[in-house]
């Protein structure tokens, strides 16, 4: 379970929101939304500890998430809404580099699966700068799919993404939702996905 307790968030001399308390356990996602410089991003960089609230505490199964660093980074995925590919290496290389640097090892069929699955059959050896901008973001979105993560935290996981790409995007939200994953994300549209919460900041 992922909680928060009494989040503020300050950024200069602006508070950008404060006493908000979330809760997800398995099974649940949460959307949120708000328009832009509400907080959005600087909330979900909270929740994965890259950076500190002004007040309040996010846990971990009920432990501070600096209490418990290792296991909760290994739990948790996130990709932001800049999230980095490796422009001078292929879709599959970038793959292959993003487990390495998770301390494990894939081999060319597994990665190339998955690539397949997000629509890049025929695009896997191109280096990632002749990609389109959803192709790339669907390079980023296949970690959901080669890391196993308990905590998925998405920003803006639909940008650049053509309606068959959202598609699949939302049922790979609701597979992991529905095997006991859990989820927090942000979009400025509509999520066609059942038994979600959401927070508007």
């Amino acid at each position: 379970m992922l909680s928060a307790h009494g989040i503020a968030c300050v950024r200069g001399e602006r508070r950008l929101f404060a006493d908000l308390d979330l809760e997800i356990c398995p099974g649940e996602w949460v959307h949120v939304r708000g328009e832009n410089g509400t907080g959005k991003t600087s909330l979900l960089r909270i929740l994965v500890g890259l950076s500190q609230p002004a007040a309040g505490e996010v846990r971990w199964q009920g432990e501070a998430i600096q209490d418990c660093r290792d296991s909760f980074h290994g739990d948790t995925l996130f990709l932001g809404h800049h999230g980095a590919v490796k422009e001078e290496l292929t879709a599959l290389e970038n793959l292959q580099f993003d487990a390495a640097l998770d301390g494990g090892r894939l081999d060319e069929r597994a990665c190339l699966a998955v690539l397949h699955q997000f629509g890049l059959l025929g695009r896997e050896s191109f280096p990632v700068r002749y990609l389109s901008a959803g192709q790339k973001r669907r390079v980023l979105l296949s970690r959901l799919l080669t890391r196993r993560a308990k905590l998925w935290v998405l920003d803006e996981p639909f940008t650049a993404l053509d309606t068959r790409a959202v598609a699949a995007l939302t049922k790979l939200i609701a597979d992991h939702t529905a095997a006991g994953g859990m989820a927090v994300l942000t979009s400025h549209q509509d999520i066609p996905l059942d038994g979600g919460r959401t927070i508007t900041l």
